[in-house]
């Protein structure tokens, strides 16, 4: 990772790389658009997941803006409802909000997120979700 660019950058659509496979229910599609290392530096992805796939449980040391671009998702913050995202919808988790997201069961699903980072990070992963129909 080299940190924020210092001048205007663009970043053309085509790396995308699978996700690791153990963050979701399956490994998804994701492109880097920003990779910030220092504190305060934003990170920023492209993510496309197949339907189906839900993240883990997981916070942002400094919270996360998730846009959304296609499809339609799912998310829940821990202790609320689980949410239904669609095409257009903008989503933020405040610092340390516990939460997961994911595909519809019958829906691919993409977004955008935007996180700082912080002490080197900008997500921690935690347990798999369990979800009870």
């Amino acid at each position: 990772m080299m940190g924020n660019p210092e001048r205007m950058t663009i970043q053309r659509p085509g790396n995308a790389v699978r996700s690791p496979v153990d963050i979701a229910t399956a490994p998804f599609w994701v492109e880097m658009l920003l990779e910030g290392r220092a504190g305060g530096e934003n990170t920023a992805m492209r993510a496309s997941l197949d339907p189906g796939t839900i993240t883990r449980w997981h916070t942002h040391p400094r919270g996360q803006l998730l846009h959304v671009l296609t499809g339609r998702g799912l998310a829940q913050r821990e202790g609320g409802a689980v949410e239904e995202l669609r095409t257009g919808d903008a989503i933020w988790f405040t610092a340390g909000e516990k939460h997961w997201r994911g595909a519809g069961r019958d829906n691919p699903f993409s977004y955008i997120s935007l996180q700082a980072t912080e002490a080197g990070r900008n997500v921690d992963w935690l347990e798999p979700v369990e979800i009870r129909s």
